[in-house]
């Protein structure tokens, strides 16, 4: 079964993001927004975490939020994938369930 789990806060205030990572299984999508994006960003702590989920998950960025806190995609991990909102719903609608990580 298929899941997206949808992170939205930042891995630097809450370990939501790292637990997401822990229980996500093989085949779930993970979509990173709002203060999530920071997750998706090269070089910080728990980028070499999320790198390593992506061997069994696809993980998503959402372009507007990323460039909303003056990031670019080259600023993000290689392999995470940009979306837009007509994305987002592409893939809660993709997927058997959407689990929120708060």
């Amino acid at each position: 079964m298929a899941m997206l789990h949808t992170v939205n806060k930042s891995p630097f205030e809450k370990d939501s993001l790292g637990s997401c990572i822990d229980h996500a299984l093989e085949g779930s999508s993970i979509l990173l927004f709002e203060d999530g994006v920071y997750g998706a960003l090269k070089g910080t702590t728990i980028s070499g975490k999320v790198s390593q989920a992506m061997g069994d998950v696809s993980v998503f960025v959402l372009g507007s939020d990323l460039r909303a806190r003056g990031f670019s995609e080259e600023s993000i991990i290689e392999g995470i994938k940009v979306t837009d909102y007509s994305g987002f719903v592409d893939l809660a609608s993709s997927h058997d369930n959407v689990q929120s990580w708060l």
